[in-house]
């Protein structure tokens, strides 16, 4: 086997890799990593638990040439277990226990978008049973806010007192809603925020074009991961700068490409930045000379309220043409609306 010295691992982002250095030279054995989505929590996590398993590991992370590694890599680690909503664990290729799948594949129901107390049991269980020749098991855990209070507290006990040499990493986006008692039982890392510079880079290493990169970065609020998945989803600089007067014209067009979650994430932040503008603030997401001077406080904080509520039910199997354009005719009646 190849020394570990001479392995070639993967190029994190620097500002994870900076995170994964320190955060393996702390002690620990339960991780809360925390923060707004687009800072890379999965991958850190993921990361966390890969160099733990690791069989050469090294201060800066694991070897990425062994076995454990390679098990890692395609998913089949005999001492990982992984908590993700079924959804989500089918988008990242992780496998999903075998009744599971099979109630899927029949079509007895749809995967879920919570972490279900069947896999929070499931879990339990195997921090009971024998390592399969490593120095440790890991549970990772993402994103830990799709925990319901059920799932939780199943887990809890065995987040405090892991059987053998147990280690657990959750993964948040939004740990505000976890448990306080889940959070008290774990050391917390909140995620660091890189700077525009260091995103930029990062995104054109990733094959985002220089002219999008900076307009998607602030279309995201500065999360670099974000503005990655709009690029990747299609979204371009011209269409995000366009995107305010389309509206307030009518155009159904500007969203419609769109999911429903996505197009109401959309007119949120065109709604934020209005608003600030209108109270003298500075817009966070567009450019001030992309903003038409239209709508009211008084509009616009109604219109906020809004979809704040449509958010709320934008996953449910409504007519999507028809929810665009009702998604619209309400964002024009907000934007014409006059002191």
């Amino acid at each position: 086997m190849s020394d570990a010295s001479s392995a070639v691992r993967p190029a994190l982002s620097p500002w994870l890799q900076g995170q994964l250095t320190t955060l393996l030279a702390r002690r620990g054995h339960a991780w809360l990593l925390q923060g707004p989505s687009g800072l890379g929590q999965y991958t850190l996590g993921l990361e966390m638990a890969r160099a733990w398993l690791c069989e050469q590991p090294t201060p800066h992370g694991a070897c990425y040439q062994c076995r454990s590694c390679h098990s890692v890599d395609v998913r089949t680690h005999a001492d990982l277990c992984t908590l993700m909503p079924e959804t989500l664990a089918l988008a990242l290729n992780w496998p999903l226990d075998e009744k599971t799948q099979k109630d899927l594949d029949d079509k007895k129901r749809k995967p879920s978008k919570e972490i279900r107390v069947e896999g929070a049991r499931q879990m339990v269980t195997f921090t009971q049973q024998t390592r399969s020749g490593g120095a440790t098991k890991v549970v990772f855990v993402y994103p830990a806010e799709r925990m319901n209070h059920v799932t939780a507290n199943t887990i809890l006990k065995t987040l405090e007192e892991p059987p053998g040499e147990t280690r657990f990493v959750l993964a948040s986006e939004a740990s505000h809603l976890l448990l306080p008692t889940i959070r008290s039982r774990c050391q917390t890392h909140t995620m660091v925020w890189p700077s525009d510079t260091e995103s930029l880079q990062w995104l054109q290493g990733q094959g985002v074009p220089s002219g999008d990169a900076a307009v998607l970065l602030r279309a995201a609020g500065g999360r670099p991961e974000d503005a990655l998945d709009l690029a990747n989803n299609g979204l371009k600089a011209a269409h995000w700068a366009n995107l305010p007067k389309a509206v307030l014209r009518g155009d159904v067009g500007a969203v419609s490409d769109a999911t429903p979650s996505q197009a109401i994430a959309m007119l949120q932040k065109l709604c934020h930045d209005l608003l600030a503008v209108r109270t003298g603030a500075e817009p966070r997401f567009f450019m001030a000379a992309d903003l038409p001077a239209a709508g009211t406080v008084s509009s616009l904080t109604q219109w906020s309220k809004d979809l704040m509520q449509g958010a709320r039910t934008s996953e449910h199997p409504y007519n999507p043409g028809l929810m665009f354009e009702a998604l619209v005719a309400r964002a024009q009646t907000a934007l014409r609306a006059k002191d």
